[in-house]
């Protein structure tokens, strides 16, 4: 455990947090620190009213494709997996996995086109999204779930 956490775990132990204004209170998160103070009322009526930017949305979007094409590669992957330990035929199931991994690739190629078109779209560069590489997706989707937060 690093130092820092150390200290907040000894300060929570002490009870230093447990005065804090707002303490059991829901926190309000209708401002956002990152928003253009002279676009603060129009964002305002626009969240109120259940709109929000078209490029926001997109992001949403975009965000959920990514998750819509990494669970059947998950699938795939875990049925490889299964099928081998099972002794399936070794051509059957790289086949099959190798045309999960083709779909997986055209799918990929979608949204990194999606993602450069919103990448123009956005008011400015600190909103871009990365364009995504297939061999560092492919790892985060065949990888095991990691129980730490950093690795």
């Amino acid at each position: 455990m690093s130092n820092i956490e150390d200290q907040i775990r000894r300060a929570m132990e002490d009870g230093r947090f447990d005065n804090l204004p707002g303490r059991g209170k829901p926190l309000k998160l209708e401002q956002d620190p990152n928003e253009d103070p002279d676009w603060a009322l129009a964002h305002h009526l626009l969240r109120s009213s259940g709109f929000t930017l078209p490029w926001i949305e997109a992001q949403r979007e975009i965000q959920a494709s990514i998750e819509d094409i990494r669970l059947p590669l998950r699938r795939a992957w875990d049925w490889r997996a299964q099928a081998l330990s099972e002794s399936a035929s070794p051509a059957l199931v790289e086949s099959e996995w190798a045309r999960a991994l083709d779909g997986f690739r055209l799918q990929l190629r979608v949204i990194n086109q999606r993602i450069l078109s919103y990448n123009l779209d956005v008011p400015s560069g600190r909103f871009q999204i990365r364009p995504l590489n297939f061999e560092h997706e492919l790892q985060l989707t065949i990888s095991p779930p990691s129980d730490t937060l950093l690795d």
